[in-house]
């Protein structure tokens, strides 16, 4: 008897806590805050040092060989060569392709040796994607030897922890992802965090907030460059009509529905899909890699690099991109526009509509939570 009243009191448990959990999932809307109203700051960052004067700007973009974070490596790099603004340099840490977290490959233009024994006084711009070993002592290292010899730092999303581990924060106005804005706070208590600005610049060191960030500080960048001129030219491109620093950083939250949808998704595997990105010369590999990162995230989807032939493919950006097999007429590609044209609308709006149809907007607003951008509903 005593048994029965025992499990009887176990479901009556589990039942109440079921039901909790689906009345928590069905109140939460799941998505994203909207996008702000342009109020914040829109202008240059901080200007380059001295010895840039009378050529073209040197920025590098270090990543690590292993799982760097694809948008926020490809995005800046694209957007600066496409501008003509500066000398770009797609660095990694060791000879051999940096493998792009959550998908793609490609091979950099050199290593850190390299760069150092070519460019013995540095870079005028150091650009830090999020990169999961973010505590190697080497990026740390050749990081903050950069920001000795006079340049601008700028750490992306997550790179932010590369320049907290090397120094470079201590005393400054910083931001990150939402996601490890307390954790950061824990254990880097002299950097002064924010949470209203998308990005931000302290001296020579400049911070953004999650992925989606990459854009905006890419153009003004651009800006600090070449004049605003130019970078408008550049974010007509990409549809971008302001890239101010105002962000509804406090509202990103991860909710029931977001935890939902994605063990939703994780879990039923039977809908697991794989897209091809297709490797193919001269394909804009800004919109490639926003559309792969994207869809990669939504837990529904895997997504491989193929080329017609083995070897490395030069894409837009001029960075040479590695396929992870070759040729797959079976196998469905990316949903995306592979041309260059202007887009009327912000690129990643039209990704996460298009995913909102595929897979249903509770996943566009699940990814743009990862991505912290900020959407009206899809």
């Amino acid at each position: 008897m005593a048994v029965g009243w025992w499990r009887a009191g176990l479901v009556c448990v589990l039942t109440t806590v079921a039901v909790a959990a689906a009345w928590s999932v069905w109140r939460d809307p799941g998505g994203v805050p909207a996008p702000p109203s342009p109020l914040g700051q829109a202008g240059p960052l901080t200007a380059a040092r001295p010895a840039a004067a009378g050529r073209l700007p040197r920025v590098a973009v270090i990543g690590h060989n292993a799982n760097t974070e694809l948008t926020d490596f490809v995005v800046p790099y694209a957007v600066l060569k496409r501008s003509g603004a500066a000398e770009v340099w797609a660095l990694a840490l060791d000879p051999g392709p940096i493998r792009f977290f959550p998908a793609l490959r490609a091979q950099p233009d050199a290593d850190i040796a390299a760069f150092d024994a070519h460019y013995p006084d540095g870079a005028d711009y150091v650009i830090v994607p999020a990169v999961h070993e973010d505590a190697d002592p080497r990026l740390s290292a050749w990081v903050r030897a950069q920001a000795g010899k006079g340049a601008v730092v700028i750490g992306i999303c997550d790179g932010v922890w590369v320049l907290a581990r090397a120094g470079l924060l201590d005393g400054r106005q910083a931001v990150s992802h939402w996601y490890s804005r307390s954790t950061l706070a824990r254990d880097f208590p002299a950097v002064r965090w924010r949470q209203d600005r998308r990005y931000i610049a302290d001296g020579g060191v400049v911070t953004t907030t999650g992925v989606s960030a990459s854009i905006p500080v890419s153009l003004a960048l651009v800006e600090t460059l070449a004049g605003r001129p130019r970078a408008q030219t550049v974010a007509l491109e990409l549809g971008q009509a302001h890239w101010d620093d105002a962000h509804p950083g406090r509202d990103f939250q991860l909710g029931p529905r977001h935890i939902y949808t994605a063990t939703r998704n994780a879990t039923a595997f039977w809908r697991h899909e794989t897209l091809q990105a297709p490797l193919t010369a001269g394909t804009d590999d800004l919109r490639l890699a926003l559309t792969a990162d994207a869809y990669a995230r939504s837990y529904r989807t895997s997504v491989v690099g193929v080329a017609s032939e083995p070897g490395p493919v030069r894409l837009a950006s001029g960075l040479a991109y590695l396929p992870d097999q070759v040729s797959s007429a079976d196998m469905p590609s990316l949903p995306m526009d592979n041309t260059l044209a202007p887009t009327p609308t912000p690129l990643l709006d039209g990704i996460l509509r298009g995913m909102s149809a595929r897979y249903g907007r509770a996943t566009a607003g699940f990814v743009a939570l990862q991505l912290e951008y900020p959407m009206r509903e899809p």
